[in-house]
């Protein structure tokens, strides 16, 4: 697996890299989830916050949940090169900033993404070095259990989103490391391993 070079160092001495760790995965896998769970386990992992122009939602905070801007600075940003992945969904756009993931490697933490396969797709094109986990369910059965047990979505746009999923799980071979999410604790447990090996 490759890694990006930081300057910190191990207790034997031995540089210590930190790495740009994506987790993507279906709908309904548990994404944001293991995500919350890996943040309370390791606080110190720099997470990264997603630029949006869609209006804040009850209760978001800006630069907590998203950074709020409008399209004029979106599209700014798309042209200055200042996104490291972008997409559009629902009429609003999305994306990661580059500079803090840059900057939170450059001093030796290590970052997380969590975004779907677009952007993943787009972080391995330009930061090859960056590390794809890809977040699955325990059964093809389960994820649908999970979707369908939301109840906050009709049957059409469940349809819809089973679709998607087995297009994205489809695409396993593109990432480096598979988690299967049974129980959050215990994949984020695992995803802890990955993003922090030298603390294992």
């Amino acid at each position: 697996m490759n890694a990006k070079l930081s300057g910190r160092e191990s207790g034997s001495g031995v540089a210590v890299r930190s790495r740009l760790t994506v987790v993507s995965g279906p709908s309904g896998v548990g994404k944001s989830s293991v995500v919350a769970e890996l943040r309370r386990l390791h606080p110190d992992i720099y997470f990264s916050v997603s630029v949006t122009t869609r209006a804040p939602r009850p209760g978001e905070i800006d630069g907590a949940h998203y950074h709020f801007i409008d399209r004029a600075e979106f599209d700014r940003m798309v042209e200055a090169g200042e996104l490291l992945e972008h997409a559009a969904y629902a009429g609003n756009c999305y994306g990661t900033p580059r500079g803090p993931v840059e900057a939170a490697l450059a001093h030796g933490r290590p970052a997380v993404l969590e975004i779907e396969l677009q952007g993943a797709r787009q972080v391995r094109r330009a930061m090859p070095e960056a590390q794809l986990v890809m977040l699955v369910p325990p059964s093809w059965d389960a994820l649908v259990s999970r979707l369908v047990g939301r109840g906050t979505e009709d049957e059409a746009v469940v349809a819809h989103r089973l679709a998607v999923a087995k297009d994205e799980l489809a695409a396993e071979a593109e990432f480096d490391v598979v988690v299967v999410n049974a129980d959050v604790r215990a994949a984020a447990a695992e995803l802890l391993t990955l993003v922090l090996p030298e603390h294992i």
